[in-house]
């Protein structure tokens, strides 16, 4: 092992989350009770060549800062500097993700045609799903093509949530679930 990554909770208003930082940036945000959350950790570790460890890194607390003003309503755009870990594909859908205006949706078609390939909807929506940094990379602001709620791993509620909180400015939002949505993915 040659490096490190750093893991720390903190807590938002929508559930507590595990963040993990390299030296360069923020390789995770992912909420705590995600079932894939424990192989995230395991992929990390393998692709980095890192020991995966509790513990203080410098960019978390631009992070707590950022997302305390997000959900504040206070945040459109974050600045934490980011270290995504994935195929050369993956980093390019989780780039065109970061531009998605704050409280605009896109499809998964849509998406695909953004970056330049209108036949990879299937590969884009799995790029989504591979996203390990939840809010800062906005996946949770692509829905289907026919403008319902799909896939988000923390859930849809949380996206519900997200998505009233962008495009109301903070105003309204209340943590109800919706029957027989589960709080784990």
């Amino acid at each position: 092992m040659n490096s490190t990554v750093y893991l720390k909770k903190i807590e938002t208003p929508i559930g507590a989350m595990i963040a993990g930082a390299t030296e360069e940036g923020i390789c995770l945000l992912e909420f705590e009770n995600r079932k894939m959350l424990p192989l995230e950790l395991k992929q990390l570790s393998k692709e980095l060549g890192a020991a995966i460890l509790e513990g203080e890194n410098q960019h978390f607390k631009q992070l707590e800062a950022e997302l305390k003003d997000y959900f504040m309503s206070k945040l459109k755009k974050f600045k934490v500097p980011l270290a995504l870990i994935g195929s050369e594909f993956q980093k390019k859908v989780w780039r065109m993700l970061q531009t998605i205006p704050y409280g605009k949706t896109r499809s998964y078609k849509e998406q695909a045609i953004a970056i330049g390939n209108a036949d990879a909807v299937r590969a884009v929506a799995h790029a989504n799903g591979m996203n390990k940094i939840s809010i800062i990379i906005p996946c949770h602001r692509v829905i289907g093509s026919n403008g319902q709620l799909v896939g988000y791993g923390g859930g849809l509620w949380r996206k519900k949530y997200l998505l009233g909180l962008e495009q109301n400015n903070g105003k309204q939002l209340k943590l109800i679930k919706l029957d027989g949505e589960r709080d784990e993915n």
